[in-house]
């Protein structure tokens, strides 16, 4: 018998949760024009911090599409889980009731799941005793919430779980989707990410890193990927989600393609537990073995999204894995950080990165790195600085990797029948 054809899957439905707005339209034309959504923050008291600004996700109100009831039983992580996914649905043209829900699953990842939840349950034990926890503390902060919500929601019966790889647990989520979709468990799965650790531990905790940029006087300004005067990530949070569903099962619904899934590849550095290996071996195997999937070689990347934090040794680290892949192709890719302008959200970040790589590829228009001014003699590519670009991009890629060493990559390509 002849063998089959390998299923192919696209996506179809996008939604978002971000610094620069709650909805795609919002986000994407802002972050072309190169706005920035780092701000001093409002959402927590940060008087005694070294650190007063974040990514954070502003105007936003979870009563627009969760029951009231519900909201005050969700971590904030998961009420932006709900709201992207049901942009993202909406976008898709999904009537489920028209579906095999068994066949309709959700996969999400989140680096650290309810953060807030944890923090003030915590302060109720210690201020008031153990009789004051809340009964709802397990279900609001566990990691897997956010997509077991959007599970019950829409009686999605399918495969339904969470991926906790740092800060590229959106994209080995979304590579855990892709091979649900390829070998028949699933006909649709709404994956990404979803992350909201802008809290007074989260960020004491990253700032005693010294992770964090200290730029208090320039929020704006401080978030400055690959530039040669960059000094640590800005913290972020929000989600993005997306509708991964096999190819003719799209087309059977009359549904609009953003772009085509081809290819996924995940290694690990197995080196230290916060810093990037020097020289990117374990990036680089991950981004060739993404390629490799999408049966193509590294000439045909056009857009490279990458994980970009702003941070000294991660920047560096990175340019370095992509001309180890690229050769002389390196100096001819485009390549932006969409962190300039959102910050880093960890868990969240590769699926948010994912929307505007599907919009990229779909809309021909690719983002720029904003706050690229000085350029760093170790960091020496084409990073489509402070203006948007036009250009084709048949093939694009989102980087995503993660402490623990975790490495994360993701092709797609523009659609084609």
């Amino acid at each position: 018998m002849p063998e089959e054809s390998p299923r192919r899957i696209v996506i179809t439905g996008i939604g978002v949760v971000t610094p620069l707005g709650n909805d795609v339209n919002t986000f994407w034309g802002r972050l072309v024009a190169g706005e920035c959504g780092i701000q001093t923050l409002t959402t927590i008291d940060t008087e005694g911090y070294k650190v007063h600004f974040g990514g954070e996700v502003a105007d936003f109100d979870p009563e627009s599409c969760i029951d009231p009831r519900e909201v005050k039983r969700l971590d904030r992580f998961t009420q932006f889980a709900v709201h992207a996914a049901n942009e993202a649905i909406q976008d898709a043209g999904i009537d489920f009731d028209q579906l095999d829900r068994s066949k309709c699953g959700v996969i999400l990842g989140s680096g650290i799941g309810g953060l807030s939840e944890i923090e003030t349950q915590i302060a109720k034990l210690l201020a008031k005793g153990p009789d004051r926890v809340s009964p709802f503390t397990v279900p609001k902060m566990m990691l897997n919430a956010a997509g077991g919500n959007i599970s019950i929601t829409y009686g999605l019966r399918g495969p339904n779980y969470a991926v906790a790889t740092a800060c590229a647990s959106a994209t080995n989520a979304m590579g855990d989707a892709l091979r649900s979709v390829r070998l028949g468990e699933t006909d649709l799965v709404i994956t990404g990410g979803t992350e909201a650790a802008i809290t007074r531990m989260g960020l004491a905790a990253f700032q005693n890193m010294k992770a964090l940029s200290t730029r208090n006087d320039d929020p704006a300004a401080a978030s400055r990927p690959f530039d040669a005067d960059r000094d640590g990530f800005v913290l972020g949070e929000g989600a993005g989600l997306l509708v991964f569903e096999e190819l003719e099962h799209a087309k059977a619904r009359g549904a609009r393609i953003y772009a085509e899934v081809c290819g996924y590849g995940t290694t690990s550095d197995a080196g230290h537990i916060t810093a990037p290996d020097p020289e990117g071996n374990g990036a680089a195997a991950a981004m060739q073995a993404a390629i490799d999937d999408a049966g193509i070689g590294p000439e045909s990347i056009d857009y490279i999204n990458a994980h970009g934090t702003s941070t000294p040794l991660g920047d560096r680290a990175e340019t370095t894995a992509i001309k180890r892949v690229f050769g002389d192709h390196a100096h001819k890719t485009r390549i932006s950080s969409t962190k300039g302008a959102l910050g880093h959200s960890l868990g969240a970040s590769g699926g948010i990165e994912a929307v505007i790589l599907s919009k990229t590829v779909h809309a021909g228009l690719i983002p720029p790195t904003i706050n690229y001014d000085t350029p760093d003699s170790e960091c020496d590519l084409q990073y489509t600085p402070n203006e948007a670009v036009r250009g084709e991009v048949n093939y694009g890629m989102s980087n995503s990797f993660g402490f623990g060493g975790h490495n994360a990559c993701i092709v797609f390509a523009r659609y084609k029948d």
